[in-house]
């Protein structure tokens, strides 16, 4: 814990975060920003990029055996990068208006697990799988991993055990892929956690343990459960390198669609790109990514609730993981449950710190809001959370940003990131749909 004269002096040192206190929506502009010829070396690199992507491409065959929806992408999981021109009109009229062109990055449409998650938590229950495999003398990395899917392999994992802490999506991805490869596995989630969620895990085979704290408990819980079994591995999402690696690769696929659509990103042609912020791995993951191909033309931005600007807060008081949004009284709540974390992750917001150009928050109803403006102008569904992204351009051009930077805001491409959405029930949608109506009612 942290006294009153401790937090007194954060604030004294950092005036903003009097408002984050106060759970107030707030633009904070990055200090240490560094140009990327400047910052430190990391653990990771593009190399060890590129080595991730090579370990998707060899999973690909057992993704088509395995998934059958992954039979048109060749086993490939890859969501679409689209014009949202609609939206963005309707913005433009309700506020500043945004120069340039306004991007959805579609991770809600990832196959299977629906959400950003997938990329990282499959990416590193796929490299495990994979060690476990090799290590044991089962499969050579030039065989065809459509093998994995046989009774031999089922046999092999299930004599290994997978635990992961999650408020929901996460924990989804982790247990699809696992209980497909034969692993037994665990997914302690927080009271955040949507009931279908639950539901849904449990239908796959996978072992649910509920807690009614946070997201914080949920891990820590786990992870003591986990260190304690010799056969158990368990995914941390507030401290692991694979997960992040894995969402690095997002940053090689949509620097291809952004070729593919003929988008320059360049002096002239700043990139910016949008992402809702939980724990921060998968924002640092892509924002790592895209920073090692675009160097300084590209923009990296996050998107956290109120109530739970866990990374914001680690940032703006310097504290980084030993601090939690509950160190300073806020109550980490929010309706955009894959986004309720109360401490940031230690390995990712380290490399956040040197590499994001700000954070936003925002207040929940305003995820509704524009959940529903989503679906009426561009017929496109998110989860409230994955909606984050879209109140940032607007942002962006009211702080300053651009004019600091010198740049060219009508040659800028932004791209906000969603999230997740795909696997909402339809009655959740509805209501989801419903209370957004109430706030555009209301605007």
């Amino acid at each position: 814990m942290y006294s009153k004269n401790k937090i007194d002096s954060f604030v004294k040192n950092a005036p903003i975060l009097e408002d984050i206190i106060k759970a107030k929506p707030v633009a904070w502009l990055n200090p240490d920003l560094q140009s990327m010829q400047n910052v430190p070396k990391f653990s990771i690199t593009m190399e060890d990029m590129r080595e991730a992507e090579l370990l998707w491409k060899r999973f690909a065959p057992f993704f088509v055996k395995a998934f059958p929806e992954t039979e048109k992408s060749q086993g490939i999981l890859e969501s679409p990068l689209r014009e949202i021109s609609k939206m963005k009109s309707l913005l433009n009229r309700t506020n500043e208006e945004i120069e340039g062109r306004l991007f959805l990055k579609c991770d809600h449409e990832l196959p299977i697990a629906g959400s950003i998650k997938a990329r990282g938590g499959f990416f590193e229950i796929m490299k495990y799988a994979e060690k476990l495999a090799l290590d044991a003398g089962l499969l050579k990395k030039e065989d065809d991993y459509s093998t994995l899917t046989s009774p031999k392999f089922k046999e092999f994992f299930s004599t290994h055990k997978i635990g992961v802490g999650s408020t929901g999506n996460l924990g989804l991805s982790i247990g699809f892929i696992s209980a497909k490869l034969g692993f037994e596995v665990t997914v302690y989630v927080s009271s955040d956690a949507k009931k279908w969620k639950k539901d849904l895990l449990r239908e796959k085979g996978v072992r649910v343990v509920e807690f009614e704290g946070d997201f914080s408990k949920a891990i820590f819980a786990g992870r003591e459960a986990t260190k304690s079994d010799p056969t158990a591995y368990f995914v941390d999402d507030e401290d692991s390198q694979d997960l992040f690696l894995g969402y690095t690769v997002g940053a090689l696929r949509i620097a291809q669609q952004l070729e593919e659509q003929h988008i320059k990103v360049d002096a002239n042609h700043p990139l910016f790109v949008y992402s809702p912020c939980g724990v921060g791995g998968s924002p640092g993951g892509t924002a790592f990514g895209l920073k090692q191909i675009y160097r300084d033309h590209v923009h990296c931005f996050f998107v956290e609730p109120t109530h739970c600007p866990a990374v914001l807060t680690g940032l703006v008081t310097g504290e980084m993981s030993k601090i939690s949004v509950q160190d300073i009284g806020l109550d980490n709540k929010t309706e955009a449950d894959g986004l309720a974390v109360g401490r940031p992750s230690n390995f990712a917001t380290k490399i956040s710190k040197h590499l994001i150009s700000g954070i936003f928050t925002i207040e929940d109803e305003h995820l509704f809001k524009l959940l529903t403006q989503l679906k009426d102008t561009e017929n496109i569904f998110l989860e409230p959370s994955a909606t984050a992204g879209l109140i940032a351009p607007q942002l962006v051009q009211k702080s300053g940003y651009a004019k600091t930077h010198e740049l060219n805001m009508k040659n800028a491409t932004h791209i906000a990131w969603a999230t997740g959405g795909l696997l909402v029930p339809e009655h959740e949608r509805e209501l989801f749909y419903e209370r957004g109506c109430e706030q555009v009612s209301i605007s």
